[in-house]
């Protein structure tokens, strides 16, 4: 058979069935409910909203098929109603191949005996005006959840979320993520980290707003205990000068990561951020950059080894009452930072040099250790750099 006959063939039977198109609608629905759980009775989205739309895409696909575009409503609302129901984009997508699925097996199952040959030649035809149908709704669901994003600060927190977390759906499309943010293409991009002063505040207070103001585009979450954000660095706005602005709003400890030039790469920037964050001193309101501590960086993304190295060289200084250890840690601290001078670790404490002598006679009793020997200061060192992170004096 030519062309003309395969389509006139396709076209008869669309016509014959597109009156049928609100009980086909009802059909599909109970489909799409039985393999699609967030389509389930207790999901975002009703029965009946369900089988409304299903008629109307049904009609749709068949009035195109038929050549019939008189009673054909645009399903692309359909996509919008969904954003803003909040149903997952991987849900309505997923939904509308098994709708188009569906009609593809009425087709097949109602055609004439004679015509069912022809109509598998027409099937690219046919999945030609269901994939239109997906990119419509696609993205009609997209400019939705764009708009839903710019001002809803729960969407946004979402979809920031997405990003630092590598949420897996999101990651598909981080282009368009970020372009719901705002965060612009192609940029060189850092993620910070800020430690929540109290529970569910801000560490770096009103950032987004105060980056504003010089150009710089963000987009940040809170959480219990975090606030992080996506920060698209521009020329003449680099990491030191982001590294200055934070210093004068943040309220706790914050991290910066390296710089990335890829989206893809913002989880693991997320990983370097909070790693930087922790290892700042607690209770300070500092910003730490990954690797200009590599030390610090290194004790605060491991922090059980990190406390069985403290255990195993300060153990018997941490037994001391609080006051005795605190002094002990202050003194070896001072002594290490004069480079071992006694006179100037006493001109920094306000004390004697004998009583800086005692004290680190005291601390190598306690641990067996002699700060003479350059393995045990190191080890003493790196031991009170943990204490430092982990916040035990």
């Amino acid at each position: 058979m030519d062309g003309p006959d395969v389509k006139a063939a396709l076209r008869a039977l669309s016509a014959r069935l597109l009156p049928e198109s609100d009980q086909l609608g009802v059909a599909m629905a109970d489909v799409i409910r039985a393999e699609i759980p967030g389509y389930s009775a207790d999901g975002l989205v009703t029965y009946d909203e369900l089988v409304t739309s299903c008629a109307v895409n049904t009609r749709y696909i068949l009035g195109n098929l038929a050549g019939d575009l008189s009673r054909s409503e645009t399903p692309a609302a359909t996509g919008t109603t969904r954003a803003e129901q909040g149903v997952p984009y991987a849900d309505v997508l997923q939904a509308f191949r098994v709708g188009s699925r569906f009609i593809w097996e009425v087709l097949v199952e109602r055609a004439e005996p004679e015509d069912r040959d022809l109509l598998l030649l027409a099937a690219a035809d046919i999945w030609a005006v269901s994939d239109q149908l997906a990119t419509d709704v696609t993205d009609a669901y997209r400019r939705a959840t764009a708009d839903r994003a710019r001002r809803d600060s729960q969407m946004r927190a979402v979809l920031v979320g997405s990003l630092l977390d590598g949420d897996a759906d999101a990651m598909s499309y981080v282009g368009e993520t970020a372009g719901m943010l705002d965060l612009g293409r192609g940029s060189e991009y850092v993620v910070v980290s800020a430690e929540s002063p109290s529970p569910g505040s801000e560490g770096v207070a009103d950032v987004e707003r105060v980056l504003r103001r010089v150009h710089v585009r963000s987009a940040w979450r809170l959480d219990h205990d975090h606030q992080e954000g996506v920060v698209a660095l521009r020329r003449g706005f680099g990491v030191d000068q982001l590294v200055d602005v934070l210093d004068g709003i943040a309220r706790a400890r914050v991290g910066v990561s390296t710089v990335v030039a890829r989206l893809d790469d913002i989880p693991e920037a997320c990983r370097q951020a909070r790693v930087a964050c922790a290892s700042v001193s607690p209770g300070a309101s500092a910003v730490g950059r990954f690797g200009a501590d590599p030390l610090g960086v290194l004790l605060a993304g491991s922090p059980d080894q990190a406390r069985m190295l403290v255990d195993a060289v300060l153990g018997p200084v941490l037994a001391l009452p609080a006051e005795d250890r605190d002094v002990v840690f202050a003194t070896v601290r001072a002594w290490l930072a004069a480079s071992g001078s006694t006179s100037a670790a006493a001109r920094e404490l306000h004390v004697h040099r004998n009583t800086v002598r005692y004290r680190i006679r005291r601390l190598e009793e306690l641990t067996g250790r002699d700060l003479a020997r350059p393995v045990d200061a190191a080890e003493l060192y790196v031991a009170l750099e943990c204490v430092r992170i982990l916040g035990l004096g």
